[in-house]
């Protein structure tokens, strides 16, 4: 049996030496080639400006805009100190000019309707606190026949891989925050009724061993 989801925070990661940890971690992700970036380009999303929703340290978005061509990335983070974090970490893969990053609540974007090519994030679903209001707030900034791309974990992972992820989980302050956000994490299931509660109708929804991963796009 899969147990009763338990709701996260919609605040972000704020405190500054969280967000030092965080950067640890999602760095050791990228450099294992563990981000979504490959699966971003496979689904289509590979040119036109694009937006990240809850982009933390931006290691997902640089990576895009270094594998794509004429690219331009815009972040809409809720965390002042992430957001100051991915905007050094774009200068250091020097896309100052292909990248900016925003203060935003995914509920309500700060970007007028049909403004993005293509939208993608990974990691923040389980914390949105209303996932079809922000789905739908995907669908208005979406130019039409643009694509978005959304991926996070499953909570019903099978008990010995989660045992895995959590062994493998470094820095170790972050074990908390990974079973945090494993709990508030949705099933297959109950993202497919997020998604029919939304505007699109075009949508796939992939369960893979460790999470989920939507795609689809505007009409």
């Amino acid at each position: 049996m899969v147990q009763e989801r338990i709701i996260e925070t919609n605040e972000g990661i704020q405190d500054a030496v969280t967000v030092s940890d965080f950067d640890i971690f999602a760095r050791r992700m990228r450099d294992k080639g563990y981000i979504e970036t490959d699966a971003i380009i496979k689904s289509g999303i590979i040119s036109g400006s694009a937006l990240e929703v809850g982009p933390g340290p931006g290691y997902l978005g640089l990576e895009w805009l270094s594998k794509t061509h004429g690219t331009r990335l815009t972040g809409c983070e809720i965390s002042d100190n992430m957001r100051s974090l991915a905007e050094k970490n774009a200068a250091s893969y020097g896309f100052t000019e292909r990248a900016a990053y925003v203060k935003g609540n995914a509920l309500n974007m700060p970007f007028p309707a049909d403004r993005f090519d293509a939208v993608f994030s990974n990691g923040s679903l389980h914390e949105w606190e209303n996932p079809v209001s922000v789905f739908n707030e995907i669908f208005r900034v979406l130019v039409r026949n643009g694509r978005f791309f959304v991926s996070d974990l499953r909570r019903d992972m099978n008990p010995v891989v989660k045992w895995l992820l959590k062994r493998m989980c470094k820095p170790r302050s972050m074990v908390q925050g990974l079973v945090s956000s494993l709990n508030a994490a949705y099933t297959p299931r109950e993202l497919n009724d997020i998604l029919t509660q939304s505007a699109f109708t075009d949508f796939n929804i992939q369960a893979g061993v460790f999470g989920l991963i939507v795609t689809g796009r505007k009409p």
